[in-house]
């Protein structure tokens, strides 16, 4: 029987754990580090950091893992999959090099805008004046991103001159250095593709996704690593999705291999569905969170032998539902993301049953951490679905905070 490692703490790793526990062939998962949330039969957690490289590999091996899955960003930029691979070990994920579609917004652009990939423009700067230049020529609305890994937060949109002003003038006050990608603001609709790659190109996406980055209802507030999700995103046609595939993904995958850095892993597409047509906003080199809590639940094959054909590529056998809308709401702590509270006390997996909770910033029965948890219901339509995880959560006794408009962009579509 197989054995498991995958690399992170947060409810997406929750999440990957359950799904490769649901396959026939596998006995253990150890998460590392994981958090105390998981409890799952089948589930441990060692208390290896994500970062420890040469611990996690030294952990590969001493337990004889047979996979391994990352499921967080920063081991995948340091150089992970790399280090295993040199060992002959196991995992799905993309090199150093390739990481860089999410480590670095400048190396991104520069990749899409040599391949003629759709996106919006930008301009990368690394001085104040220069930036200020960009600004006058973008005008407003304006998209400053820091260039590295930002864990969901690097991206600012102002409509307000003073403010882009200010933002620029304190970025550069505390690093005059900072290396910032300045793009113009692309108006549309926003959704994500997670596309399997594998050995050779081969590849398999999984059903649409879209998530709710502000922090409170109506859309208000600062960004946040994801305060919700749902998926598929029924009101994307199959056509719009294609078009995304072929024209956005397919092709940047393309690039990295004729660039000399075939990229394998999970590769998240942010698409922006613009009057021109769906357009990149920015990768990830792994799932996102919340959106893995609402996709991996529909996987219905066997997950471990999915990647396992992946990895030696092979045509994959995929299995997703196709009935179901699946509506994941974020449990966060007061004052998250700029000063989160630590202590509330958090749903227990009873409280929430039939369904699912995967848990995050969770340490001793409390909260330790921003998002601290999600909770996901499902149902024959996306009014349904949202009808059945808000009469869960509106019942728990809890302090901890959440949007209450989760997959409001579907209900609405149904209701007209």
């Amino acid at each position: 029987m197989k054995k498991v490692l995958i690399i992170g703490s947060g409810a997406r790793e929750h999440a990957l754990a359950q799904t490769f526990l649901r396959s026939e062939q596998v006995t253990t998962v150890l998460v590392a580090p994981g958090n105390d949330g998981m409890t799952d039969a089948g589930l441990e957690c060692v208390t290896i950091s994500a970062t420890n490289l040469l611990g996690l590999r030294d952990l590969a091996i001493s337990e004889s893992v047979d996979l391994t899955f990352v499921g967080n960003e920063e081991p995948l930029t340091l150089g992970i999959v790399d280090l295993f691979e040199a060992s002959k070990l196991p995992i799905f994920g993309p090199s150093m090099v390739a990481a860089q579609l999410e480590g670095s917004k400048s190396f991104t652009k520069n990749l899409l805008q040599k391949y003629a990939i759709p996106t919006a423009k930008s301009v990368t700067v690394e001085t104040l004046e220069h930036a200020t230049d960009v600004l006058q020529a973008f005008g407003l609305p304006i998209v400053f991103k820091l260039d590295g890994l930002a864990l969901g937060k690097g991206v600012t949109i102002l409509t307000n001159p003073i403010a882009a002003n200010t933002y620029l003038t304190d970025l550069y006050t505390k690093d005059p250095a900072t290396r910032l990608v300045i793009e113009e603001y692309l108006e549309g609709v926003e959704f994500s593709i997670f596309s399997l790659v594998g050995k050779n190109g081969m590849i398999t996406h999984a059903p649409l996704a879209q998530d709710h980055k502000r922090r409170f209802d109506q859309n208000r507030g600062p960004n946040t690593g994801g305060m919700g999700a749902y998926s598929p995103v029924r009101w994307i046609s199959d056509d719009i999705k294609n078009r995304a595939i072929t024209e956005l993904v397919e092709p940047t995958i393309s690039a990295l291999t004729k660039e000399g850095t075939p990229f394998a892993g999970v590769l998240y597409t942010g698409v922006m569905l613009t009057r021109e047509g769906p357009k990149v906003i920015e990768f990830n080199v792994r799932f996102g969170d919340p959106e893995a809590q609402v996709v991996l639940p529909q996987y219905t094959g066997d997950f471990y032998e999915l990647i396992s054909q992946l990895m030696i590529g092979q045509t994959p056998t995929v299995q997703w539902q196709k009935n179901d809308v699946y509506i994941g709401v974020v449990l966060a702590a007061e004052g998250y993301p700029q000063a989160p509270v630590k202590g509330a006390v958090v749903p227990t997996v009873d409280a929430v049953a039939p369904l699912i909770i995967n848990f995050a910033g969770v340490k001793n029965g409390v909260a330790n951490g921003g998002r601290v948890a999600t909770v996901v219901a499902h149902g024959i339509s996306a009014t349904l679905a949202q009808k059945n995880v808000y009469n869960k959560i509106n019942l728990l006794d809890t302090s901890l905070e959440y949007r209450h408009d989760i997959a409001y962009q579907a209900v609405n579509h149904e209701e007209n």
